[in-house]
Formats: C-alpha cells, sequence, structure tokens
C-alpha cells in the first residue's frame, strides 16, 4: 500500500468517525427502543457524588449505547454477523427451524424453587376446604424441541416441572405437556414471544377443564379471528434478528359469547371486554389480552352458579382466561408481582371458592413474589 492511499485510508476513517461524533451530538435522544421493547437510558446528571462513587461513569457508559446513533442498524449488524459465523443463538435465545426463536431455559436456582413450593404448600395448608389447582406450562423450547438448532442443549425444564408436582401437597397438579406436544404442528407457541398463543392456551383448557369439573366448550363451538399479522414480541427484540416474519395474534371467541365487566381495581377503570384494541397499534400487542399486567384485575360474567375463581398468575394466564369465563360466575386476578395486600383477607372478603397458580415454568422458576403468600 502506497503513502498516498494510506493517508487516503486515514482521512476518511478520521471523516467517518467525526461524523459519527457530531451526529451524536446533534441527534435528540430516544426514549424508547421499539425494535428491543424497552426504555433506553438517559444523560446522567453529573455530580461529585456521583463521580466518586463511579455511577456516573458506568451511567454515562450505558447512555452512550444506548443512545449511539443508528443503534438499531448497529445492533441487527452484530446479530448477522453472528449468524454468518453460525452461531446459533444471541442474548439466551437460540435461532430455531421454521423462524422461531427459543428462549434458553437454564438449571433455577433450587432455593427459589424450595421457597415457592414452601409458599403454595403453606397456602393451602391455611386454606384446606379450598380447591386448589396449579398448572405450570411448559415453554417453547420444550414443546418445540425438534425445532432446536445442532447441538443446543437446554435444561429439562420437565424435570423442574416433575419437582413441583412431586412436592406440593393438597393440590390438583395439572400436566398439559404431553397435550401441547401431541399438538405441536399447529401454532401454539409465538415464534418471536416468550407467550403461548390462544390456540395453546386452549388445548391446555381441555386439559385443566377437566380437572375443574367444568365442560370446555368444543373448539368448533368458536369463532377464530385474527386481529393483527405484524406482532413482534419479546424474543424478537431479545435476540435482535430483524429478518425473521412477524407472528400473528388470533383470538377464539364462543359462539354463545358469555357478557363480562372486566375491573381493573388499582386503575379505578372499567370494560366489557377482555380484549383492548388500542394495543394492536402499539409494540407490546400481547397486551391485547386483559391489557397487560396489572395488580388486581376482577371480572363478573353472566354465569349463575356461586363459582368464585381467585387466580395467582403471570401474564401466561392472559389467554387462557377468556376460556375460563365461560364457567365462573367471578375470577379474581391477582399479580403478586405488583398485589402488596394480604391475600388471605381479599379471599374472605370475596367469597373464593377456589383457586389457581397458572405461571409459566421458565418465569415462575425466578420469581419471589409468592413470598406474600407465606403470613404468619
Amino acid at each position: 500500500m502506497n503513502r498516498k492511499s494510506s493517508i487516503t485510508i486515514i482521512a476518511m476513517f478520521i471523516v467517518f468517525v467525526v461524523t459519527i461524533n457530531v451526529l451524536n451530538l446533534v441527534t435528540e435522544d430516544k426514549h424508547f427502543s421499539e425494535a428491543e421493547n424497552r426504555i433506553l437510558a438517559k444523560k446522567p446528571s453529573l455530580t461529585w457524588k456521583s463521580i466518586k462513587n463511579g455511577r456516573f461513569t458506568q451511567r454515562f457508559e450505558d447512555y452512550v449505547t444506548d443512545q449511539f446513533i443508528f443503534r438499531d442498524f448497529w445492533v441487527g449488524l452484530k446479530s448477522d454477523s453472528e449468524r454468518l459465523l453460525l452461531k446459533q443463538d444471541n442474548n439466551d435465545v437460540f435461532f430455531g427451524k421454521d423462524d422461531y426463536l427459543l428462549e434458553n431455559f437454564n438449571k433455577p436456582k433450587e432455593e427459589i424453587i424450595d421457597r415457592n413450593i414452601a409458599n403454595i404448600n403453606y397456602y393451602t395448608s391455611k386454606l384446606k376446604d379450598m380447591k386448589t389447582y396449579v398448572l405450570f406450562p411448559p415453554t417453547s423450547i420444550k414443546v418445540n424441541e425438534s425445532r432446536l438448532p445442532p447441538f443446543a442443549t437446554p435444561y429439562d425444564e420437565l424435570l423442574t416441572i416433575n419437582k413441583m408436582k412431586n412436592n406440593l401437597l393438597n393440590v390438583d397438579f395439572v400436566d398439559v405437556y404431553q397435550a401441547l406436544k401431541y399438538k405441536n404442528d399447529q401454532y401454539l407457541y409465538f415464534r418471536t414471544d416468550h407467550h403461548w398463543t390462544m390456540r395453546g392456551a386452549y388445548y391446555a383448557y381441555e386439559v385443566l377443564g377437566k380437572e375443574m369439573g367444568i365442560t370446555p366448550i368444543p373448539m368448533n363451538e368458536f369463532d377464530t379471528k385474527i386481529v393483527t399479522e405484524e406482532f413482534y414480541g419479546t424474543l424478537y427484540s431479545k435476540a435482535n434478528n430483524y429478518h425473521i416474519k412477524p407472528d400473528y395474534i388470533e383470538v377464539f371467541t364462543p359462539a354463545n359469547k358469555t357478557d363480562v365487566q372486566v375491573d381493573y381495581v388499582s386503575e379505578n377503570k372499567s370494560s366489557n371486554s377482555l380484549y383492548e384494541e388500542k394495543h394492536l397499534d402499539t409494540k407490546d400487542k400481547y397486551s391485547y389480552f386483559l391489557d397487560g399486567n396489572h395488580p388486581i384485575v376482577t371480572i363478573k360474567s353472566d354465569v349463575s352458579n356461586g363459582r368464585k375463581l381467585m387466580i395467582f398468575k403471570n401474564s401466561y394466564a392472559h389467554c387462557l382466561i377468556p376460556f375460563l369465563v365461560n364457567h365462573y360466575e367471578e375470577i379474581h386476578i391477582l399479580d403478586l408481582r405488583f398485589y402488596k395486600m394480604n391475600v388471605y383477607d381479599y379471599i374472605s372478603e370475596n367469597n373464593i371458592t377456589e383457586t389457581l397458580f397458572l405461571y409459566d415454568i421458565l418465569n415462575f422458576s425466578k420469581d419471589t413474589s409468592l413470598n406474600i403468600l407465606n403470613i404468619k
């Protein structure tokens, strides 16, 4: 390489670096990344205390990383480069067959599992006359094992599910793995999100219904409708693989529709629908089901049978609950990550007759919010 070529390359590099830095300075900061579905870091305040304890440096690094010009392009380029190098995952999400993104299931911390077993057992010991059902759906990576890339070795989540099954006392344990595995040629889980679809939830509802002593409505008695074909979920944001086609969201409505009143108690708002269409125009389209996460939601239906169900849950419950409203007079939904009052007082005051614990096994194995059940 001659001297003239070297000078040209150096000059081009300097121009590139200066241009990038100027653009970083003049470009307005973004509050939210649609592609990553998260709030971005803000410019930190410069104080003597923050300099002294090192927080300013760390926060400024986070700020520069998050607000770097053309961030989405660079993030996507990194992911594409790794895929060209035949890397099979990014950010603990495997690139599966048929455009499936499969979140890795790592070996959970046994102390959290043991604590949650103790919490539920304490709950059932306090409410011996309460019928309690437990449902821990497997995640997509277990049901869709055949779609994993070669040599991917996630921890077997059935070991965790079976540990719960063998150690929980005075519960009806509802195992839906075989039912889902048998139907896994259907669209049971979103490809780009960690949730199951409403179709997947339907097959769990069939199994759960038998335990609850209800007769599930046959699938052919539901009207199905696709409400969006542009859903990019949490795993799309996490894996940064921007070449995958979007998911669609399918909704099941019984031909003989049950009338409901849905109350979002903490927010003091009500609705006569289980669905919030405004979310179909946002990134978080899964919040179409029951308006996303709330501390407490109550659903009153026109079913008159005296059955009142308490559900402790995470968001996996949101697309199964629409099936259950056809069989219960009232459903009370508590998200213990946000609800911090005495649950036993609530149960007594509202004459709850049955309880359902409904959590996907991946997030349940990390959840410490059930400690609130262990009130002495």
